[in-house]
């Protein structure tokens, strides 16, 4: 059975009709320096028999950014008045995994620090030493055109459904 993951792409306007999306960037050592494709849209593995789509997005923003997501608590004031989740589709990476991703324009969200949930790994490899490290070590907002080339070839898809969404807005 092909994994399924659940993600929230945040995005608001910027000057002169821009968007910018608000991303992740991968954690551990294979990631530290490193751009291109290195970063993500907050997501992660749901079981569809267990979990609501939305419900995981939001669970998973929380794992790895370490605040509630957008439009999860009704008592937030990041979002627009109008702005309601817009589920983007899914997407299926060339591994067979598949990504449903919704977007929530958050244009007041903001974050100073990253709390992600850790993973462990040995490093480094054939050490024999395991070391801990965050899944994420940083998120911010990008230009949507910087942030195509930025995450996997994967998630290209969705970032363009976002564009091709707020062109027609």
């Amino acid at each position: 059975m092909p994994v399924v993951s659940a993600g929230l792409l945040l995005w608001r306007r910027a000057g002169e009709g821009g968007v910018e999306v608000f991303l992740a960037h991968l954690g551990g050592p294979f990631w530290a320096r490193k751009h291109e494709g290195a970063w993500s849209i907050p997501k992660g593995e749901y079981d569809p028999a267990e979990e609501e789509a939305w419900d995981a997005a939001c669970r998973e923003f929380f794992e790895e950014i370490g605040v509630p997501a957008p439009g999860d608590d009704p008592e937030a004031s990041e979002l627009s008045e109008s702005s309601a989740p817009l589920d983007l589709g899914e997407f299926r990476y060339s591994s067979g995994k598949r990504v449903r991703v919704f977007a929530v324009e958050a244009p007041g969200f903001e974050v100073d620090a990253v709390a992600s949930n850790l993973f462990e790994l040995e490093w480094p490899p054939r050490s024999g030493r395991r070391q801990w490290f965050p899944e994420i070590d940083d998120a911010r907002w990008m230009p949507l055109v910087d942030a195509v080339p930025s995450v996997s070839v994967g998630q290209r898809p969705a970032l363009e459904a976002l564009a091709e969404w707020t062109r027609r807005m």
